[in-house]
């Protein structure tokens, strides 16, 4: 088995310099042209997965993260004008897969406080898992209790099968024991069990598209 993993934070939705206008269309695009099996993406405007799923021809699994109470008026304010608005206008994570189903998902909130982080993954046709995070600072989180809640319930839900976990973990050198790091670029991180990297990893041009650089890696069965 082959599969191709993109990790990409969006920014909610905003370019560095500011675009001062709304850019699903052009995230849309970039996504949609790029190579890849699974995407991991965070910080997405909550009214998003589905179009970007939709430009790739991609199937989609969703969680709102933090910032979503009154998210009608948020999203109205954060269309008009989202680089004032920026973060206030609401989060979410997803998962977006191309050529597979998604049978299960499955999700689990590991910190409530000063913003509501979420795990969530899905099971695809192969068995395969895929878990998606965007964890908190170290600041306010040193000893990474974040990334060991996140990677306990993913275990739990994926048992002995073939897992890939990441995302935006938000640190440096992330410690996820019992995986194998495959890529990482500043704090977005990939790890998997089961599965060994195939090539480098690489960092598709998005131009002037979020302040973080999307990650990707291919990966192989390790049978």
């Amino acid at each position: 088995m082959e599969m191709r993993v993109l990790s990409w934070n969006l920014f909610h939705g905003r370019a560095v310099p500011p675009a001062g206008r709304d850019l699903l269309d052009e995230y849309a695009a970039t996504l949609a042209g790029w190579r890849w099996d699974v995407a991991l993406l965070q910080e997405v405007p909550p009214w998003w997965p589905r179009p970007l799923a939709q430009a790739a021809g991609a199937s989609c699994a969703r969680v709102l993260t933090s910032r979503n109470f009154l998210l009608p008026l948020r999203r109205a304010l954060a269309v008009r004008w989202p680089d004032r608005v920026r973060s206030n206008g609401g989060g979410a994570n997803a998962i977006l897969v191309r050529g597979a189903r998604i049978p299960e998902h499955r999700r689990r909130r590991v910190r409530w406080w000063p913003e509501r982080r979420l795990v969530h993954a899905v099971r695809l046709d192969s068995g395969v898992w895929v878990a998606n995070v965007h964890l908190t600072v170290p600041r306010e989180d040193p000893g990474q209790e974040d990334l060991a809640r996140a990677l306990r319930a993913v275990l739990g839900w994926a048992g002995e099968a073939p897992l890939v976990f990441g995302g935006d973990v938000n640190q440096r050198r992330p410690a996820a024991p019992g995986l194998a790091h495959v890529a990482g670029h500043h704090v977005d991180h990939l790890f998997a069990r089961g599965l060994r990297r195939a090539s480098r990893a690489e960092l598709p041009e998005r131009g002037p598209l979020s302040d973080h650089a999307p990650l990707a890696v291919d990966l192989v069965s390790d049978d």
